[in-house]
């Protein structure tokens, strides 16, 4: 299993990203080998998730893509091709959301409403999948903010940095709160950054201490990379670089 989690963009550690990527080549050799559409000369190419924004406005987050930032932007000035996929498209439709998927190498998950992001993943079958593709490493897994938090057991203490009744059309209204267990603690991000978010991380980080669980407070450009199994041990010292 690969992960790359960061707390904002990319961060510090994209020779890490980058690593991953090679690293699993020999890995993947042992898997069928299936057709992907690599558009750069390095055959890097990443599916782009943003469904965490899905609560604003298309008109809005075009502006803030094109004078703030924009992840396909990112991911290219690293060699990485980069392709939009929003989960809406395979809400009911996992087999089709697979088949999608294994044409990519990378799976980049923007930040936004974790909650929102998380309705997206169930509605599409993408928390199952995204499993069983990480456990037989057929592709690496990164995200920042939203699409770090999600990586989590669980999402209690979010709450108090993202609306969890955010539901925008077309989604459940339920509210859930189990993560996808790719790892065995919580990740709080933006934690004492020049971030808007900051103050609302030190919330979430109060309230996970008062209840005894366990989680990491990323600081904007800190990065969890995770290269061992899911849940394969109980030290994470072992599995956290």
């Amino acid at each position: 299993m690969r992960l790359y989690l960061s707390s904002y963009r990319i961060g510090d550690r994209a020779g890490s990203l980058l690593a991953l990527l090679s690293g699993g080549q020999e890995k993947l050799q042992t898997f069928p080998v299936r057709p992907r559409d690599h558009s750069n000369t390095n055959g890097r190419h990443a599916a782009v998730i943003e469904n965490a924004l899905d609560n604003i406005s298309p008109g809005a987050r075009d502006l803030y893509r094109s004078e703030a930032y924009d992840p396909a932007a990112e991911l290219g000035a690293l060699g990485i091709a980069a392709t939009p996929l929003d989960l809406r498209q395979y809400f009911g439709d996992p087999h089709g959301l697979r088949a999608r998927l294994s044409q990519f190498d990378l799976v980049w998950v923007t930040g936004g409403n974790a909650f929102v992001l998380r309705r997206a993943m169930k509605q599409s079958g993408f928390d199952d999948v995204i499993v069983d593709m990480l456990d037989n490493d057929e592709i690496v897994y990164g995200g920042f903010s939203a699409g770090a938090v999600v990586a989590a057991p669980s999402l209690e203490g979010i709450h108090l940095m993202d609306d969890p009744d955010e539901a925008p059309a077309g989604y459940d209204r339920e509210t859930i709160w189990d993560g996808l267990g790719l790892i065995d603690h919580a990740i709080v991000p933006h934690y004492r950054s020049p971030n808007p978010e900051s103050a609302a991380a030190e919330r979430a980080v109060r309230h996970l201490c008062s209840r005894g669980l366990r989680y990491r407070a990323l600081c904007d450009g800190e990065v969890i990379v995770w290269t061992e199994n899911r849940m394969a041990s109980v030290d994470p010292t072992r599995r956290i670089a």
